[in-house]
């Protein structure tokens, strides 16, 4: 059944209420992590995050059956600055790329087990250019949040949200340098490949954007400096959160959207793990102000949840080894 919210504040007051980490599963997982047929931490990170992934499920010994990837996909006025090397009448190309199964995601999806689904937010409608003023009403804002929160699957164990949208790396500075401060140079980068010329032509359009809008914070960051498909990741990171349904994190939009979460409510992306870091220069930033460890690191810099969905399987080897070896006793192996 879906849950509708009518304003910013009826959304956080949802993902304030939201359960918190199974405290009991979790002391049962690490409890049974003790107890496999392997020396103590023999496993490394692999048996952190099994722990983790068994607290938010609820149980000490569980299972990953039914991954799903979504993919939001929105347009952005900022693009009229000149900020991206691609026109975004590549958006709804790659759009209909995703869904005719062409794309990296649609691969590594597949390679994972997880069901794809995508969502085109009003393509045909950009948002406004955010040096102008906010790059979204809270109507618009809001609708998006909604549309991320129904995305999200009850019958998922796992959770991967991505995006596409020309400009969106401009959207994603904006974000971190509202957020965070320091320069504008610090937080934009590449993205999908511009020059010397478009950096520092995106350096100028996030500075302006920021200081126009008075660098907000929180889900006015979102709204103000923000796009449609990063409010639809938003708004299924914090569905999932509801649902203590575990979400890997993807690259620098997806952690600069998880981000306008994680300051407006302490604790949101506490069931969120770092798929991977990028190589989009300002993503390690980022996450080191969440405080979140990347599983990767493999230079990627696609989007589309593409990293994320390849840590899938990394947390999917964890999990295995967690709940199906056995234990000394079962085995009939000493124990030390």
């Amino acid at each position: 059944m879906s849950v509708e919210f009518s304003t910013l504040a009826e959304f956080e007051a949802l993902i304030t209420a939201a359960p918190a980490v199974d405290e009991k599963a979790m002391g049962e997982a690490e409890d049974r992590n003790a107890q496999l047929t392997k020396p103590p931490g023999a496993l490394g990170q692999l048996e952190e995050m099994a722990i983790w992934y068994a607290g938010w499920r609820g149980t000490a010994r569980p299972t990953i059956e039914t991954p799903q990837v979504i993919i939001f996909a929105g347009n952005h006025g900022v693009t009229a600055q000149g900020v991206s090397a691609f026109p975004v009448e590549v958006t709804e190309q790659m759009v209909l790329n995703f869904q005719h199964g062409g794309a990296a995601i649609n691969q590594l999806s597949k390679a994972a087990g997880a069901d794809l689904d995508v969502i085109a937010l009003d393509l045909d409608r950009p948002t406004a250019d955010f040096t102008q003023g906010p790059a979204m009403s809270e109507e618009e804002v809001v609708t998006a949040l909604q549309a991320g929160w129904d995305a999200v699957k009850p019958t998922a164990d796992l959770l991967v949200v991505g995006e596409m949208g020309i400009g969106n790396t401009t959207s994603a500075a904006a974000i971190a340098h509202a957020l965070y401060a320091g320069e504008a140079e610090e937080w934009v980068g590449r993205g999908t490949g511009v020059d010397e010329t478009g950096l520092a032509t995106k350096a100028r359009v996030v500075r302006e954007g920021v200081a126009i809008n008075n660098a907000p914070k929180g889900l006015e960051a979102l709204r103000c400096l923000g796009g449609r498909e990063l409010a639809g990741m938003v708004g299924a990171m914090a569905r999932a959160r509801v649902l203590r349904l575990p979400v890997i994190l993807d690259g620098f939009i997806a952690t600069a959207a998880a981000a306008t979460l994680g300051e407006a409510v302490d604790g949101a992306l506490d069931h969120i793990i770092a798929g991977h870091q990028s190589a989009e220069s300002a993503h390690g930033a980022v996450l080191a102000q969440l405080g979140k460890e990347p599983i990767l690191s493999l230079n990627m810099r696609l989007g589309e949840g593409s990293g994320a969905a390849v840590a899938i399987n990394i947390l999917k080897a964890a999990v295995a080894c967690h709940s199906g070896m056995a234990t000394f006793a079962e085995a009939g192996v000493a124990d030390g």
